[in-house]
């Protein structure tokens, strides 16, 4: 990658919101995002790896400082669980609500890492011009994560209240029984059940694509000048310091509404 002040802003952002793509046949209509795919589960490897290795360690005694740092994160989500999702099935909820919660947050912690700093390693120690490092910018990987949990929410329905159950709450919720009004319920139903993962996925992909693109802003501040340098550096700290709390937040409304979404499942009307 040529140096930010030989590139125009738009270029420059281009450049830094560009998948290494791979077209999986020729003349195929889609294509696979490799550096969505790879980051993401190398995260996850490292994450969970991590918990893994520290839970597999435990003791009954003093607990070490990783293991203390676990098993708080574990109550944590464990009790936020207990406060939404009151059905039987705490011992799957909760694993998943804790799965979702670490993998999300370390996704989007990667959008604190210098920018210009991970393209040059990317692009001088991989060979890769173009690679994007934060996987929750990608709108693929958000809308998956939230097919995933619309898929669970409707398997959880046809489990908890069999197939004639979920019909009758398509068709007779939340407007009545009446045979005139079963058009009218399934329209209001059928459009609850899209608006959730679009609102799920949305919601996480537009805060974090925002994030990174004022990351971008501030680094081509930067490149003006020693001035541009100097406020770039102040602002850019500044923005890390509070997006720390934007990546945590999203992960935790991410984790909460798959709770949510997955408690709703096993209601009924």
């Amino acid at each position: 990658m040529a140096s930010s002040t030989e590139l125009t802003p738009t270029s420059y952002i281009d450049h830094h919101l560009t998948n290494l793509t791979v077209q999986v046949k020729d003349g195929a209509f889609w294509v696979l995002h490799v550096d969505t795919i790879v980051t993401s589960m190398i995260l996850g490897f490292i994450s969970f790896g991590f918990i893994w290795l520290v839970v597999r360690k435990a003791t009954s005694g003093v607990p070490s400082k990783w293991q203390a740092f676990v098993e708080l994160a574990v109550e944590f989500v464990d009790n936020e669980v207990k406060n939404t999702f009151h059905g039987n099935r705490h011992v799957f909820v909760a694993p998943t609500a804790l799965t979702v919660f670490v993998w999300v947050l370390m996704m989007n912690a990667m959008d604190i890492l210098p920018i210009d700093i991970l393209a040059w390693v990317y692009e001088h120690v991989f060979g890769l011009h173009n690679w994007r490092s934060v996987p929750t910018t990608d709108v693929n990987t958000t809308f998956a994560l939230a097919l995933s949990i619309w898929f669970l929410m409707i398997f959880f329905s046809l489990k908890v209240k069999g197939f004639g159950g979920w019909m009758h709450e398509l068709f007779c919720t939340p407007f009545g029984k009446n045979p005139l009004l079963w058009v009218l319920n399934l329209l209001f139903n059928f459009i609850e059940y899209v608006s959730k993962p679009l609102s799920h996925s949305l919601r996480l992909f537009g805060n974090i694509y925002a994030g990174e693109i004022i990351f971008l802003l501030l680094g081509m501040w930067a490149a003006t000048g020693v001035t541009g340098a100097f406020f770039g550096a102040i602002l850019g700290a500044g923005w890390a310091i509070f997006h720390i709390l934007i990546v945590t937040l999203q992960a935790f409304i991410f984790m909460m509404l798959t709770v949510v979404y997955i408690s709703m499942a096993h209601e009924s009307h």
